[in-house]
């Protein structure tokens, strides 16, 4: 393919673009404006404006014309307007001098963290009178002084400035031997724009040659911008070896192109098909790893760009200095150095994560922390066990039986009968290591086979690939997959549209992916349970909280089988069976259904209430010595702040954040940062060369949001969260991909170079395969890696009626506290909801609340308060204050729920949890009777290891929770509604 190089000359002075530093209000005027000196004498100032737009219809958008004094001038006359310029006549009412145009200015609508900028629509204000005296013929008397953007973010120079029409058909003619062309751009300079060329490639010209200065391991980023002259299918980059002078040797295998290669989040290979149409820019991001002990010298090779069997070939000049670069280069992400983070596998392999241990494997039984798994001949379990202990303070010898009788499929016929014969291959395990247990078995009856592909990992979690294959042609009634549960394993349920709470007796249950984010459930009680989820070959992880509806479940073909499949749950005389049924179905011979499906066993581990009592949060950026004397031991830093002020992404004020941290730790607290997944500040560097991966990154929408989104990232897009004070607009999320392994990366990076503690996930977008490589990063080196997950009750339409508990369960092997969270009713709501969907009990975890403070009486039944300093309402500290004069550390928490609890009520809905030490005992008692009462406490002395005719009941003070009061064992306790007290019983 051949390349004509030329320049074209500019026709007229190169416009000068200037930060206006934040010197005029942008919610009035908009983000941009031309500053213009009138030097004519006539009553009518006209200035022609090659302002190169790059938005859509600008002819739309009004303009607003002031003086230098900042009076808005009435006026004014628009003439011609387009994107590549426009003509404006305006009244100079302040005589010669410097006058500004303003053009694209917006409102702001909508909520104030989620913002639509309305672009003002053209307004005509002009007096008849004056407009009369504009003359047809009268030429330009203004000199365009310079474009100016409220500040430097806002800018478009020089990657949104675009090229004209007819500069972009000079080139094309010029090469219209070509089916593309291929512009080389550093990296500095990201390429933002689709649908135009920016000026500065037609003054450059089309170039063959790419020249950058490197250090010695550094990763070095450079761009391919690719321009269709038709449509373009597959296009890739490749790359030669790079030599020097000396024949030292980069090579080719240390380069990359982003956009077509890669690793996935979960270590596999990453491929993209990339298409270009005609007209439309691609930016091709690629990367040079330049080895540590590379030597100094220019090294040169090729980059071959191929589309459709054509390929151009830009030549590659790096020089590589002496100077050896550190953590290779990405100390300054502001080089896109981090890019390379896009492609890790760090911490992907599965070793074990504290408090658990390694898989054992005997015969057909598989233990692990605190549970045990049976396997039967034909993959499925015959057994779950479960020897948490009812308080879930320790690890016993009981088993606690979760299933009643095997799990199974059951290929019902059309008389209703199941009527296959199967033979299995018995149990092959595949894979036999610490942190994971992979096997198989087939089945094979006449008409029907069923391969079973299964592991399980260190903390409890199973998957499953059920693959069904008709070996002839047949018709079924049903297929389904029962889940026989022992009765005292499935007390409580929650998902599948059921708040968590009290299982109900039956329950039915039907696919409904496009308003309900719900596949699975939990089942089970404090310490026995299981999560189900069922899914497909085709499964993808929808978006999370109030962005469900925007990219909903897929429904999985053979679960739902087009919405005929669903769940019933209903006990009989030994189990509480949960039939997951599909529903009648033909299939042809060789056809494939994959009744894939994931299994979570509960408890995860024991509850460290120590970790609770010594884990006090204050959650607000303050002064550290403020936040000392507190009490608090831990500080949270949400986002928009100083030290960490754009939404998940942590890096921009670092040495802020360092700064503060070790403060921190010289006084004795830990710090936490928020970083999550789900959007992504767009002060982030790399926003363009993301956005140049299509949807891999960012998810598809309909754009709109902050002005600064509109006018630089486009379209298809959605915009999510915004903090008006720093005009920080974040993009959302698509939900599993590459941002994944950057995530991990950045996680690294934070706690090895700033120290952070852990982290506060708002919500949480990534699964499993993540969380657990967080986990490893923040707690490598004796690092605390302190997780805690805060969620809104996500129980509503907007959030697909899901359970925030049942939706995060998979991540809660490696949270230690739970803040669950706007929207949670802690007065509506009876134990059971309490106990399931807040406290994380039954999962090995404890928790806080938030909305309204929560109710303070009520938390403490399961050992929460709420948070520094988030509600007035409610402030712990006296709280904190009684644990430590209790000394409720080394205490052992025995809930109402557990058999052994030695405190009782006589009422029911009066409950009482004992934090019992030698020789002392707190009680703590919660009403959710519906007025106040008054009730007796039956004491077990011996359980409690106190002598009653030495006992003493006191009620400690305790500011805007109880008086001081004392009581006898005999005495009835007042109690007033949603009230409790705290016992002290020595």
């Amino acid at each position: 393919m051949c390349l004509c190089i030329f320049s074209i000359p500019l026709a007229a002075q190169q416009l000068k673009y200037t930060d206006g530093n934040d010197s005029w209000n942008p919610n009035l005027l908009g983000n941009h404006r031309v500053a213009v000196e009138f030097t004519g004498k006539e009553n009518v100032a006209k200035t022609t404006i090659e302002w190169r737009r790059r938005d859509e219809k600008p002819e739309l958008k009004r303009i607003i014309v002031q003086d230098a004094s900042g009076k808005e001038i009435q006026n004014v006359k628009i003439a011609d307007i387009n994107r590549e310029k426009g003509t404006i006549y305006f009244e100079p009412v302040s005589g010669k001098g410097t006058y500004y145009v303003y053009y694209m200015p917006y409102i702001d609508e909508g909520d104030a963290n989620y913002p639509k900028g309305v672009y003002a629509k053209p307004e005509y204000k002009a007096d008849a009178q004056w407009l009369s005296k504009i003359k047809p013929n009268l030429a330009d008397n203004c000199t365009v002084k310079e474009i100016q953007s409220v500040n430097a973010f806002n800018s478009f120079y020089p990657m949104e400035v675009i090229a004209t029409a007819a500069e972009t058909n000079d080139i094309v003619a010029k090469n219209s031997g070509s089916s593309f062309l291929v512009f080389p751009e550093d990296r500095t300079y990201s390429i933002r724009m689709r649908n135009d060329l920016p000026q500065r490639w037609i003054q450059k010209g089309v170039q063959s040659t790419f020249a950058d200065t490197a250090l010695k391991g550094e990763y070095l980023a450079f761009q391919l911008g690719v321009y269709a002259l038709q449509d373009l299918g597959n296009v890739k980059v490749t790359f030669s070896n790079l030599i020097s002078s000396n024949g030292a040797l980069i090579e080719a295998k240390d380069i990359n192109c982003i956009n077509t290669d890669g690793v996935r989040y979960d270590g596999s290979p990453f491929t993209a098909n990339v298409s270009v149409s005609k007209g439309k820019v691609q930016a091709m991001w690629c990367g040079i790893d330049i080895p540590q002990t590379a030597a100094a010298g220019t090294y040169t090779g090729k980059a071959t760009v191929i589309a459709d069997g054509k390929s151009t070939v830009i030549n590659l000049q790096i020089k590589v200095t002496d100077e050896v670069t550190k953590n290779g280069g990405i100390d300054f992400p502001e080089k896109m150095t981090r890019l390379k983070w896009l492609n890790s596998t760090l911490a992907q392999e599965n070793t074990v994560i504290a408090p658990y241990t390694p898989l054992v494997v005997k015969d057909s039984e598989i233990s692990l922390l605190g549970r045990k798994l049976v396997l039967g001949t034909n993959g499925f379990p015959t057994q779950i066990q479960t020897y948490f202990t009812p308080e879930m303070t320790s690890i016993g010898t009981k088993a606690n039986d979760i299933l009643s009788a095997p799990l199974a499929f059951h290929f019902v016929d059309a008389t209703g009968k199941e009527s296959l014969q199967w033979k299995n291959t018995g149990l092959k395990f595949t894979k036999k290591e610490a942190g994971t247990i992979a096997w198989e078995s087939t089945s094979t009856s006449q008409s029907v086979q069923m391969d079973v592909n299964a592991s399980i990992e260190f903390d409890g979690f199973l998957h499953y690939t059920v693959k069904v294959t008709a070996l002839e042609d047949l018709t079924f009634n049903d297929i389904n997959f029962q889940m026989p549960f022992q009765p005292t394993s499935a007390k409580y349920m929650m998902g599948l549209g059921q708040k968590g709470g009290d299982r109900p007796t039956t329950f039915d249950w039907k696919w409904d992916v496009a308003h309900k984010n719900q596949d699975g459930a939990w089942i089970g009680n404090v310490n026995s349970g299981l999560q189900f989820s069922l899914r497909d070959e085709k499964y993808s992880r929808p978006l999370n909280t109030n962005f469900y509806l925007q990219k909903p479940l897929l429904l999985p073909t053979s679960w739902g089988n087009e919405n005929k499949g669903g769940i019933t749950i209903a006990p009989n005389q030994k189990s509480v069976l949960v039939n997951a049924y599909s529903g009648a179905r033909s299939m042809k011979k060789g056809d494939v259904l994959y009744y894939n499906f994931n299994l979570l066993i509960t408890p995860f581990h024991k509850i460290d209430t120590d970790f609770q009592w010594d884990t006090k949060f204050y959650h607000k950026y303050s002064p550290i010595d403020t936040i000392a004397k507190t009490g608090a031991t831990v500080i949270n830093i949400h986002h928009a702040n100083a030290i960490n002020p754009y939404i998940n992404y942590p890096f921009i004020e670092f040495k802020k954040m360092k700064s503060y941290i070790d403060e921190a730790h010289e006084k004795g607290l830990k710090v936490k940062i928020y970083n999550t997944v789900r959007e992504v500040s767009n002060k982030a560097y790399e926003t363009f060369a993301l956005r140049s991966l299509g949807h891999e990154i960012y998810s598809p929408g309909k754009g709109g949001g902050f002005s600064w989104l509109q006018e630089h990232v486009g379209e298809d897009y959605i915009a999510a969260w915004f903090v008006p004070e720093i005009k920080d607009a974040a993009i959302v999320n698509s939900g599993m991909n590459r941002w994944h392994n950057y995530y991990v990366e950045g996680m690294n990076w934070l706690t090895q170079n700033v120290g952070i503690d852990g982290i506060y996930l708002d919500d949480v977008a990534f699964d499993r395969i993540t969380m657990k490589r967080v986990k490893r990063v923040l707690t490598k080196d004796g690092h605390p890696g302190i997780i805690d997950l805060h969620s809104a009750n996500q129980y509503n339409k907007s959030d697909g009626f899901n359970n925030s508990a049942n939706l995060y369960m998979e991540h809660f092997p490696y949270i230690n506290k739970l803040w669950f969270g706007e929207y949670f009713d802690y007065e509506k709501n009876q134990p059971d909801f309490f106990l399931t969907e807040v406290s994380g009990i039954p999962f090995g975890l404890m928790g806080e609340m938030l909305q309204g403070g929560g109710n303070p009486w009520r938390g403490m039944v399961y050992g929460m308060t709420n948070r520094l300093p988030w509600s007035d309402n409610a402030d712990p500290r006296e709280i904190w204050k009684l644990w430590d004069s209790f000394g409720i550390k080394g205490s052992e928490m025995i809930g109402y729920w557990s058999e052994n609890c030695p405190v009782k009520t006589n009422n029911d809905k009066v409950l009482a949890t004992v934090y019992k030490k030698n020789g002392s005992t707190l009680i703590s008692i919660a009403s959710w009777a519906d007025s106040d009462v008054k009730v007796k406490l039956t004491i077990d002395w011996k359980k409690l290891g106190i002598n009653p005719a030495k006992a003493t009941i006191t009620a400690p003070e305790i500011t805007n929770f109880q008086p001081a009061q004392t009581f006898t064992a005999k005495d009835e306790l007042p109690v007033s509604k949603g009230k409790g007290w705290l016992l002290i019983v020595k």
